[in-house]
């Protein structure tokens, strides 16, 4: 695995990112409370560097404030502290470490006066990255009993908005200019390897959403295999899309795709202005599933494509001049594909993710090169996938993926869709293959996908 460091996480990453990764460190079993433990020990030898008399730790009720409660913990028999609370921990790991210190010499309070703003050293444990603003109270409070403090301010990974730091102790990666970044043992693989951290970027509809929030999907293809779009049709529902619609030359009926027939045995320029009209009205167009090589078809499928807002570029299709919509473009070639637009596969992992990588740079888009190991990248990121099972390799999973990534980037950016669609067709795809084995159809992915990216997180 060193040689995929160069593909890691550096400088000042999103609070997101960073949620994605400690999810992913689960997987690794270096659980939220192993981290929990790390992070309040390294918070504390950054308060012990301060030599001071006495330590105030204020504590929200998140795991930023399990951070606190560890903290003090490590410094209760070396120094005066006070640990502030602001109410009941939510999180089970911020519970336990609440409790563990009601065995500690630490001076524990729900409640404050601006005397107690006194201490050498201040801890701001309070929000860390899950801050929103407006800050509501006692927040607000703090913040300003803080600001006004003579003693040094300690932030835990990220200071409260609108409160001052001296020093911002960061946890795995730095969240703000200026951090000081410490390891607290996540494993390397949950920032490079997608896992269920990656589902967490996928937005769940609202209580009061109404139809089309889940995003209008065009699916173009068909002619010479028939089942190929109906599949990315019904992989766009599960994958959230309200409303998919298959443009083919095909006859069928699914009662949850709408049919938009296409008269004649091929996508031709007879099509063209429809589809137009329907790319136009479409979140997402996906373009390739079973459209075939005719290059009256390529063309007009290539124009639809490049008059849409985003779409999912996939099968045939991938040919040079590669077509490009106008906002964001997912691609997803198999190893034959992608040397066909743009080089041969390497051997070497750490080669694919160079050559994927170069390969989004020309493309203006996202790449998802598909194998054994999935290989993702914008051009600037690189990402790896693992999930997946031996049976995948039957026909039509790949047009499942194209679905998946056209329903979720309905509304996600392109790289994180791509990275959330990945792992989610290839657990998907073991989940299936557990029951099936090696008679796994590209069908039975479909019965998964839902549960996976909307329920197990």
């Amino acid at each position: 695995m060193r040689d995929l460091i160069q593909f890691g996480l550096s400088g000042v990453i999103s609070p997101e990112t960073m949620r994605v990764v400690d999810k992913n460190a689960d997987d690794y079993g270096i659980s939220a409370a192993e981290r929990m433990e790390s992070a309040g020990s390294v918070l504390a030898a950054a308060v012990r560097s301060e030599s001071p008399a006495s330590v105030l730790i204020l504590c929200g009720t998140g795991n930023n404030g399990g951070d606190g409660f560890v903290c003090a913990r490590h410094l209760a028999k070396e120094y005066s502290v006070m640990v502030v609370f602001t109410g009941k921990p939510k999180t089970p790991e911020a519970g336990a470490a609440f409790f563990a210190l009601e065995g500690c010499p630490a001076e524990l309070s729900s409640t404050w006066s601006a005397e107690d703003f006194s201490a050498d050293v201040i801890v701001d444990a309070l929000m860390g990255t899950g801050a929103s603003l407006p800050l509501r109270e006692p927040y607000a409070s703090l913040v300003d009993l803080m600001n006004a403090a003579k003693g040094r301010i300690l932030a835990c990974d990220m200071p409260t908005p609108g409160a001052r730091a001296d020093r911002v102790i960061a946890f795995h990666l730095a969240k703000t200019e200026g951090a000081e970044a410490y390891s607290i043992g996540i494993p390397f693989g949950a920032e490079i390897f997608c896992g269920k951290g990656d589902l967490l970027s996928v937005p769940k509809k609202p209580s009061g959403a109404h139809k089309g929030w889940g995003g209008y999907v065009l699916v173009i293809g068909g002619g010479p295999y028939q089942g190929a779009p109906f599949l990315a049709g019904c992989a766009a529902l599960r994958s959230g899309a309200d409303v998919v619609r298959v443009a083919a030359p095909v006859d069928g009926f699914m009662p949850d795709l709408i049919l938009e027939r296409l008269p004649g045995n091929k996508v031709g320029k007879e099509h063209l202005d429809r589809l137009l009209a329907l790319a136009e009205n479409a979140d997402v167009v996906i373009a390739g599933p079973g459209l075939g090589a005719d290059p009256e078809s390529l063309e007009v499928a290539s124009q639809v494509v490049s008059a849409a807002k985003r779409a999912v570029v996939d099968a045939d299709l991938l040919r040079n001049p590669l077509p490009k919509a106008r906002e964001q473009t997912i691609y997803t070639p198999h190893a034959g594909e992608f040397a066909r637009v743009f080089c041969p596969v390497p051997e070497k992992l750490s080669d694919r993710g160079v050559v994927v990588r170069e390969a989004a740079k020309r493309a203006g888009g996202t790449v998802i090169l598909k194998g054994a190991i999935d290989v993702i990248s914008d051009g600037a990121r690189v990402k790896f996938n693992r999930s997946g099972a031996p049976g995948m390799t039957t026909g039509g999973t790949g047009d499942v993926l194209s679905g998946v990534c056209g329903g979720l980037l309905s509304r996600m950016n392109a790289f994180e869709a791509a990275c959330a669609a990945v792992y989610a067709a290839g657990l998907a795809g073991e989940l299936a293959d557990e029951d099936t084995g090696d008679g796994l159809i590209a069908s039975d992915l479909l019965r998964h996908l839902a549960y996976i990216v909307y329920k197990e997180k």
